[in-house]
């Protein structure tokens, strides 16, 4: 792991993104290495908020009790604001990225306005950004759509000079609710796991000094091991959640059943991901028990709701569900428990796309033959949830 380092000059790092990643993970993280923020965001509030404070709290909640300490040497820029983007990148010792998915397509001219700025000076050292997206491939997204706007010359600098740096988050930061924010609406309450791992192969350059980084090669076990097991795991306890009747995730992973088909789900992921990619399972299947305890850590307050939506992402065929279920079949793992878990997500009752016919869902987003093996025990289960089955009903059907 990359230490925190003291350096006689001032380290500059810009954070694209303030929510809840960008301040309750990477901007901690900076402060902690000995960075100073800049953050882009669009929110008023909390440009104004990061601007005037300069500082704000980060609270880690334990299952009893919580500590709290400050994120400091924070300003904001606002992103609307492309002038200010490019000084800022241009200035920047290492960049990260923590906007969301949905978001990422409106901020490449940004970015490639700040590199074009950056590279009036030819010496200037390469810059590495960081992506903390929920997104297998996000290096080469974000390389490519940048590169678009670029001519011939500026592409090779990209090539050259700009390291597009996979991470992936296992920091888990629920809705930041009211009462949560208390008496400071930029306060972020996390849970206390820290470790970044980033893909180690994609640096450009010196690797930044970060606490907590783990640069990691082939890291495309890290992408899949996050994606297959942490946010496969997570969102089947949110649909079973959501089948249940209840509001948050501790309390659908309390359920004995629950946790028990969630398991099953994880360990089915962690036997093909293991399979793969020749690691010990053993190593997997102790990930999958601290997720689990980790899952039911009640101050996080994560909702069902939070966790389960945007069923058109989640059910897309490279994304945690059916991304987990296609590995599974390809390793030669049965995944019947991860076919219960894309039947819940079809019956989640937060999200639009569940009320259209299961079917259309199976064979639209999740590009999956309703005649294959997998298609079949999906839609088995999806009559089942659909004719009132519990979940400890739901538990005996797979046995």
């Amino acid at each position: 792991m990359c230490g925190h380092l003291e350096r006689t000059t001032n380290m500059k790092a810009v954070m694209y993104g303030a929510g809840n990643i960008g301040r309750g993970f990477i901007g901690q993280l900076f402060y902690q290495s000995g960075y100073e923020t800049s953050f882009i965001d669009v929110a008023p509030a909390v440009i104004e908020q990061l601007n005037t404070q300069h500082e704000y709290p980060v609270r880690i909640l334990y299952k009893e009790g919580y500590e709290e300490s400050m994120v400091k040497n924070v300003s904001c820029v606002d992103g609307k604001d492309p002038e200010a983007i490019a000084n800022a990148i241009a200035e920047a010792d290492v960049m990260a990225t923590a906007v969301g998915v949905n978001i990422l397509k409106f901020i490449f001219g940004n970015i490639a306005g700040g590199l074009r700025k950056r590279w009036q000076d030819p010496d200037k050292a390469p810059l590495n950004i960081i992506i903390c997206e929920n997104l297998i491939g996000a290096d080469k997204y974000l390389k490519e759509e940048i590169g678009k706007l670029l001519n011939d010359d500026e592409k090779k600098l990209l090539d050259e000079k700009v390291g597009f740096v996979e991470a992936s988050i296992g920091r888990m930061v629920p809705v930041q609710t009211d009462e949560m924010k208390g008496d400071n609406p930029l306060r972020v309450c996390v849970e206390s796991y820290g470790i970044l791992p980033v893909d180690k192969a994609a640096f450009k350059g010196e690797i930044p000094p970060i606490k907590n980084m783990v640069p990691f090669t082939p890291f495309e076990f890290y992408i899949e091991r996050k994606l297959f097991i942490h946010n496969m795991g997570h969102a089947f306890t949110a649909y079973l959640g959501s089948i249940m009747g209840v509001d948050y995730i501790w309390q659908a992973i309390e359920n004995p059943y629950v946790e028990l088909l969630v398991m099953r789900a994880m360990q089915q992921s962690a036997i093909a991901l293991a399979t793969r990619h020749n690691v010990p399972y053993i190593e997997l299947n102790d990930h999958v028990e601290d997720l689990l305890s980790r899952f039911g850590n009640r101050q996080l307050g994560d909702t069902v709701k939070r966790v389960g939506n945007d069923l058109n992402r989640k059910l897309n065929p490279n994304d945690r569900i059916i991304g987990s279920l296609n590995m599974c079949v390809e390793q030669g793992v049965v995944p019947k428990y991860i076919c219960l878990a894309a039947a819940a997500a079809m019956n989640f009752k937060y999200d639009e796309v569940s009320k259209k016919p299961a079917e259309e869902i199976l064979t639209d987003i999740c590009k999956i033959d309703k005649d294959s093996d997998a298609g079949k025990l999906i839609l088995e289960y999806d009559a089942a949830i659909k004719s009132g089955k519990t979940v400890e009903e739901l538990f005996k059907m797979m046995k």
